[in-house]
Formats: structure tokens, sequence, C-alpha cells
């Protein structure tokens, strides 16, 4: 069994700063590429961004120079640091994770439950 556990959402003024945490945990063999998506109410939940094993980020436009993606494979935790956020911002984040576990011949991809995040203006 695999578990994505998401930490670090709440509510911030606009202009202010979060970062979010997400730590894989279970009998994991290896984890492709990991990511944040977020979904705001009445929206379809959508890719904010990615990072490969080896660090490649992919960014949505809309948060690009605001928003940076890292994570500690030694830790299988994958960070996403937001500065400058906006009221546009305001959604539940989810992480995702692409993931060999113990026994299995192929990766799939793995979801946390979600946290949310709040920009008032």
């Amino acid at each position: 069994q695999v578990q994505l556990v998401e930490s670090g959402g709440g509510l911030v003024q606009a202009g202010g700063s979060l970062r979010l945490s997400c730590a894989a945990s279970g009998s994991i063999v290896s984890i492709n590429h990991m990511g944040w998506y977020r979904q705001a109410p009445g929206a379809q939940r959508a890719l904010v961004a990615a990072i490969t094993s080896g660090g490649s980020t992919n960014y949505a436009d809309s948060v690009k120079g605001r928003f940076t993606i890292s994570r500690d494979n030694a830790k299988n935790t994958v960070y996403l640091q937001m500065n400058s956020l906006k009221p546009e911002d305001t959604a539940v984040y989810y992480c995702n994770a692409n993931i060999r576990y113990l026994g299995s011949f192929s990766n799939r991809d793995y979801w946390g439950q979600g946290t949310q995040v709040t920009v008032s203006s």
C-alpha cells in the first residue's frame, strides 16, 4: 500500500506565502514524476506544477514566477512553495505521484487527500 499525505494548506492574505508538502509512504520501489494539482469550486482539477525524478519542472502559466516545485528523493517528498498568492489561487490542492510499489511490475498514479488553500483579498 502507498499513501500520500499532504500538509501546509491554510488561510493567507493576498501577497502572502504558503508551502505545501506531500510525503509518500509505503512499500515504494521508485517514484517517477510528482506534481500538484488544484481544483476550485465549480472547476475541473488542473495541473499546477510537476517535477520529474531528474528534477525537470513544468508549471501552469498562471503560477510561473510565483510558485516553485521541488522534491527530496531521499524522503519521497514533494514541495510547493507558493509566493505572491492571489485570491484566484484559492482551491483544494492535491498531490500526485507516479509510483511503483513492491511487488508491482508497473507504475501507477496515486493522489493525496487534498489540502485547502484560501487566499483572502
